[in-house]
């Protein structure tokens, strides 16, 4: 089976984790956009894994992620945050506006 291409990403950045749901004999995917607030191994660690938090209905909803899952099909990359840490669990306490991550800008030179 061929290794699938991941982007870069790091803790702060916006992702949409495109994943396999299998129901009794069907399959869809379901989509899960939301910040990443921990990677867990190294970058060549087959074991990675991302978590990721979204707000749904005032709710926050956490979802660990391992990169190697066969369930994964593919993860896109929306805006890259602009943070200060590694792990961002100070999220989970924040509301509002608290809760926003700047987004990073790429200049030209």
């Amino acid at each position: 089976m061929p290794q699938k291409q991941i982007p870069a990403f790091k803790a702060g950045d916006n992702i949409t984790v495109h994943y396999k749901i299998v129901e009794g004999d069907k399959e869809r995917i379901q989509l899960f956009r939301g910040d990443v607030i921990q990677v867990r191994g190294g970058a060549n660690n087959p074991n990675r894994m991302i978590t990721v938090r979204k707000i749904s209905n005032d709710i926050g909803v956490e979802r660990i992620f391992p990169i190697s899952s066969p369930n994964i099909e593919k993860i896109e990359v929306n805006k890259f945050g602009k943070v200060r840490r590694a792990r961002l669990f100070y999220l989970r306490e924040a509301k509002g506006k608290d809760a926003r991550i700047k987004e990073r800008r790429f200049t030209r030179k």
